[in-house]
């Protein structure tokens, strides 16, 4: 369990110098972090659901759905930065096996 925390959090080798300690006591307990990412995904499902929802509404539907939709995906893309931290995760989605696929994500969001 402590080497997957130790990988989902970027620290998955041992740093020397006294930057870890700084990194420790500012960064958020294991704990708040998964309960960050559960809370945030939450919401971006209900969000969906809620946009796929309304969609059935006349005329204004198709703009609500768009709306509620994409603040859905952004809110479950962004529950994961409680997990990895918002550096790790943004070098993870430009790296050359995934960058089309951010792309294309970003450009269909």
């Amino acid at each position: 369990m402590d080497k997957l925390k130790r990988v989902l959090s970027g620290r998955d080798t041992e740093e020397p110098s006294g930057l870890a300690e700084v990194i420790d006591a500012t960064s958020l307990g294991w704990g708040t972090r998964v309960k960050g990412f559960i809370a945030c995904f939450a919401i971006g499902c209900l969000c969906s659901l809620l946009g796929s929802c309304l969609l059935w509404i006349p005329k204004k539907g198709l703009i609500l759905f768009a709306v509620f939709y994409t603040l859905g995906n952004i809110a479950s893309i962004g529950s994961t930065l409680f997990l990895m931290g918002p550096m790790k995760q943004l070098k993870r989605m430009f790296e050359p096996t995934r960058l089309i696929a951010t792309i294309v994500m970003l450009v269909s969001i």
